[in-house]
């Protein structure tokens, strides 16, 4: 059964695959918005359904060549946000606002070479020296995997001129192959993947310790930047510790010579706070005051019976004993 040349306004284009074809559905580019046509100029932009959800921009490029020179491919207009497309959608623009900035821009290079040379060179080698490089991290292994995109995609093709849009549109009457490519596709893709994301033990543990090395010189290089806090002694730059006030007694938690706070010099006592006390109520419910009284009562029994054992002591010990 022969395929039809256009369905619903669409031209069909049959692309053939090894083991099985596949069918694109092409039009021109129709738009209302002024932005729309400045970023997609309606006589040289094809728009495509139904894109394969592995193709690629050089694929859909290399598929198009006959037709004529492919200036660009944007998927599903996702990349309209990119500052190059800004760029050709602004189009010509303002003549004058790109002057002023490109003079703009010249005159501070100018000012920046200009501070560049009156500053001493001395001291930006010196600076240079001194500033250790960072440690380079292990890459894992990874290849280069095409994108996945979602099933029924749509597509634009800017061309260079508007005759290769003309020549797209026109029916073929066999299918065109698909372009090959060195990035695997298909299971092969995910073969891939699967050996990439299950790397050798060996890379592994180099990813690993290199990426712990440049924590550890981040770490000291925040630490060397950051200001005095408590717990660590203060270093100037000739390697002298600082004399700093803090702590309670003089002394910093870490290390270092430290003054003894004025708190501490004027009252000899610390700063450590009080207990707090519970602010539970002992004498909030009827049983509470009852047994609280009945201890009180308790208590003056059981002082009664110690101070009366103490007094019938001295008296003994006061007893005359001739013999």
């Amino acid at each position: 059964m022969s395929l039809p040349k256009f369905v619903s306004g669409f031209t069909v284009i049959p692309v053939a695959y090894p083991h099985s074809t596949h069918i694109l559905y092409a039009k021109a580019h129709e738009s209302s918005s002024k932005s729309t046509k400045s970023t997609f100029p309606p006589e040289r932009t094809l728009f495509l359904v139904n894109v394969p959800v592995d193709a690629t921009e050089r694929e859909l490029s290399l598929f198009f060549r006959y037709a004529g020179t492919v200036e660009r491919v944007v998927f599903d207009q996702n990349d309209l946000g990119d500052p190059e497309l800004q760029e050709h959608a602004s189009g010509s623009g303002s003549g004058s606002d790109e002057e002023d900035s490109d003079s703009l821009e010249s005159s501070m290079e100018v000012d920046a070479e200009e501070n560049a040379e009156t500053r001493p060179r001395k001291s930006r080698k010196d600076k240079k020296k001194d500033e250790p490089a960072p440690p380079t991290v292990v890459p894992l292994p990874a290849g280069p995997h095409r994108a996945l995109r979602k099933t029924g995609a749509v597509a634009h093709i800017v061309f260079l001129d508007s005759s290769a849009l003309t020549k797209a549109l026109t029916p073929s009457p066999k299918p065109r192959s698909w372009p090959s490519s060195e990035e695997p596709r298909g299971l092969a893709r995910y073969r891939a993947l699967y050996d990439e994301r299950r790397p050798p033990l060996d890379i592994v543990k180099a990813h690993a310790d290199t990426a712990m090395e440049l924590y550890e010189f981040e770490l000291a290089k925040s630490r060397r930047k950051s200001t005095y806090r408590k717990g660590e002694a203060i270093v100037d730059e000739d390697g002298f510790t600082m004399v700093t006030r803090g702590g309670a007694y003089g002394k910093t938690l870490g290390g270092g010579v430290a003054v003894a706070s004025k708190h501490f010099e004027a009252t000899g006592k610390t700063g450590s706070k009080k207990k707090k006390e519970s602010k539970e109520k002992t004498s909030f419910y009827a049983f509470q005051k009852a047994e609280k009284q009945r201890q009180a009562v308790m208590d003056l029994k059981k002082n009664f019976e110690e101070d009366k054992a103490r007094i019938e002591k001295l008296k003994r010990s006061r007893r005359f004993k001739p013999y």
